[in-house]
């Protein structure tokens, strides 16, 4: 389904990628300098710094640099989303003429969990890359740019725990999110990112973990059909960055 650049790593529908390569690591920063003392006139005497502001200057920036050495800066290849390569997902939603019966290429939603809400959602300075991902798990998503402008979205499969929980299921422990349920923290090795041309939308099954709309352009548009309360009681975000010291980079 995608290649990420220079990796080999390819998807198929239905399947994840278990590759990754690191990007190589950005250059250190420097260790914070302790500020020279100045020269007294009176005396001709340096003026002695604080011994204890200077170590505790010089903890913090080590700090810094262990946390920047620490992250690790994984390149995705983008690929086109299409109904085929974007069912594991979701659906993806083109123009059907005029007249034509409702059937499984329109979306099939869910919103019988509360009051839909439909609105035009304006984002800005959204580059390509992303180190959090989100899912919501009591309702379908639809997603589109006004104007048919391109634009890209991370994903990675539904992972919400159903029935019992068992701890260490696929490797991964279980967590309980604020919104009640459980799920299984998504695996950076499964994450694929689509982009998406033209006059169409996404459809996001329930669950499905999202990163974006990300787009080159400084703002864009988008058409979001969801919940009125979706953002306040139904958001569960994956931080890659804090938990699995990865930020992804988005190559097209």
């Amino acid at each position: 389904m995608m290649q990420a650049l220079g990796l080999g790593r390819a998807c198929n529908p239905g399947h994840f990628c278990r590759h990754r390569a690191a990007l190589p690591s950005p250059p250190q920063p420097q260790p914070l300098r302790a500020c020279r003392s100045g020269r007294s006139v009176a005396s001709g005497r340096g003026v002695r710094t604080n011994a204890g502001a200077t170590r505790s200057a010089q903890m913090a920036g080590a700090e810094q640099q262990s946390e920047e050495q620490a992250a690790r800066f994984v390149r995705l290849r983008a690929v086109e989303a299409t109904p085929e390569s974007f069912a594991p997902f979701g659906q993806v939603i083109a123009a059907s003429p005029d007249g034509d019966q409702f059937g499984p290429h329109d979306a099939q939603l869910d919103l019988s969990r509360g009051i839909p809400r439909f609105y035009i959602m304006r984002l800005e300075n959204r580059p390509l890359q992303f180190s959090s991902i989100t899912h919501h798990a009591s309702v379908t998503q639809c997603l589109g740019s006004i104007g048919g402008h391109d634009w890209y979205l991370g994903v990675a499969k539904p992972s919400i725990v159903e029935g019992p929980v068992q701890s260490g299921q696929e490797g991964r422990t279980p967590v309980q999110s604020r919104a009640g349920h459980y799920y299984l923290p998504p695996d950076p090795a499964e994450v694929c990112v689509f982009r998406v041309s033209g006059p169409k939308f996404l459809k996001l099954h329930k669950g499905t973990w999202h990163a974006g709309p990300l787009f080159k352009a400084d703002a864009v548009d988008f058409y979001n059909l969801e919940l009125s309360n979706t953002n306040v009681v139904d958001h569960t975000t994956h931080y890659f960055k804090k938990q699995d010291g990865i930020t992804f980079v988005i190559e097209d």
